[in-house]
């Protein structure tokens, strides 16, 4: 896909850029994988406030996607690529053999007419799903599991993708998007490629209005407020703020923040900073 831009007709247009959504199939999402979707506007089941600058937004259905790929060695063909509002990269309705429709992540340069099969002893081309273990060195992979037959947990948002590294006995090695390098059960799955939609990044709203559509209300900045509300606010004129640190006060350079988990012992070396 390619980045549109826009004559200044309007000032919001004058900045914004956006996907070229072209090449997708313009056709309604599958009603048999459709489902509510329920907002709740940053509240939890108290009513508070836990997550600011959530509210409003388009109205959204939510896509059901098949992040298991567990119909293994039936073929599968794409009859569509769509737009998804609930996340950046696009997806795929695939159609198999038995008449079932699944809706998957789509791997970038995935066409509509393509054959798509999942499980061991699948060939290693794009959209094809199969254990870490059959994998090639040096592939390119996306939606890896981190526990067998989960679902995809790793490398899903748009043009992001995995390298297989190595193997060290009955794990992996992956090197991920953000740089780290970890260990990863071989027979864990993975789909062959990087997601669609590598051109998201390069999307220039344009104007405010085209953030609320996305659900996202205003940021206020913590220098601005007053020290009741912000440990960085207050101060005659423009105070620095003292040191950068969020509303509950958690330092936001240099703290380390990240919790210990089981599976910290698969890391070998943390992302890049």
């Amino acid at each position: 896909m390619a980045i549109k831009k826009y004559n200044p007709v309007t000032p919001g247009l004058r900045q914004k850029t956006s996907i070229d959504y072209s090449g997708l199939s313009k056709v309604k999402p599958e009603r048999s994988l459709i489902a509510k979707l329920h907002k709740s506007g940053g509240r939890n089941h108290d009513g508070k406030m836990t997550m600011r600058n959530r509210g409003g937004g388009h109205k959204r259905k939510y896509r059901i996607i098949d992040f298991k790929r567990d119909k293994h060695g039936q073929k599968g063909t794409v009859s569509t690529i769509e737009y998804d509002p609930n996340r950046t990269s696009f997806i795929a309705l695939i159609t198999y053999e038995d008449g079932e429709k699944r809706y998957i992540i789509a791997p970038n340069k995935l066409s509509v007419g393509d054959t798509v099969v999942a499980g061991p002893g699948s060939a290693p081309k794009v959209g094809n799903s199969l254990p870490l273990g059959e994998i090639p060195l040096g592939s390119r992979i996306h939606a890896i599991e981190m526990t067998p037959g989960k679902g995809a947990a790793l490398a899903r948002s748009a043009g992001t993708g995995a390298t297989l590294m190595g193997r060290e006995g009955k794990y992996v090695v992956i090197k991920l998007p953000s740089g780290e390098v970890r260990r990863v059960l071989s027979t864990c799955q993975a789909t062959i490629g990087i997601t669609s939609n590598p051109d998201h990044g390069l999307q220039v709203l344009g104007k405010a209005g085209r953030k609320r559509w996305y659900g996202r209300r205003p940021r206020v900045r913590g220098v601005a407020m007053n020290p009741v509300d912000h440990p960085m606010g207050g101060g005659e004129g423009r105070a620095s703020g003292g040191h950068p640190r969020s509303r509950t006060g958690i330092m936001a350079k240099g703290q380390k923040t990240r919790k210990k988990k089981p599976s910290d012992k698969l890391i070998i070396s943390k992302r890049k900073k």
